[in-house]
């Protein structure tokens, strides 16, 4: 019986942005402003979108990809907020699935600090990828777009 392949990945973001730290946590915070940057720029086609935004509070996502090298596959992503401090930190832990395939456990860990010019955002992602070897360099590649779309949404 062939065995999967675990792949384990820990890699940071970091993104400096020129709004306070309530303004920065507020896109994460509000279901509304997260749909925005995190799923709504046209880029998949959105099925299920939602955000209970509290501890325990389950955030769903559920698309198909329109460009890259899964392109037309259906995207599961499932998480659960772990730790919330107003203003300074959310930590989430989720699941990504892959055509109906988990291929993804990971926890996410994002920190807000007050900086002279605004916000210096720390995005921490610690994951298992499962029978999926470029799991990881695809994902923080997703997590640094990801930090350019909530830019654009932030200056707008």
């Amino acid at each position: 019986m062939e065995q999967p392949i675990i792949i384990h990945s820990t890699f940071t973001v970091e993104r400096s942005f020129s709004k306070s730290p309530q303004v920065v946590f507020s896109a994460f915070a509000d279901p509304a402003k997260l749909r925005l940057w995190y799923a709504g720029d046209g880029q998949n086609d959105v099925e299920e979108f939602s955000s209970d935004f509290r501890v325990g509070g389950e955030k769903r996502l559920q698309y198909v990809l329109k460009h890259g090298p899964v392109a037309g596959k259906h995207i599961a992503n499932m998480g659960r907020y772990q730790e919330i401090v107003p203003n300074q930190s959310i930590v989430d832990a989720s699941t990504m699935a892959l055509e109906g395939k988990c291929i993804l456990a990971s926890q996410t860990t994002f920190e807000f600090l007050p900086a002279k010019k605004g916000t210096d955002l720390i995005c921490t992602h610690q994951g298992a990828f499962f029978d999926f070897p470029n799991g990881p360099q695809l994902l923080e590649t997703g997590w640094r777009s990801l930090m350019e779309k909530l830019a654009a949404e932030l200056a707008a």
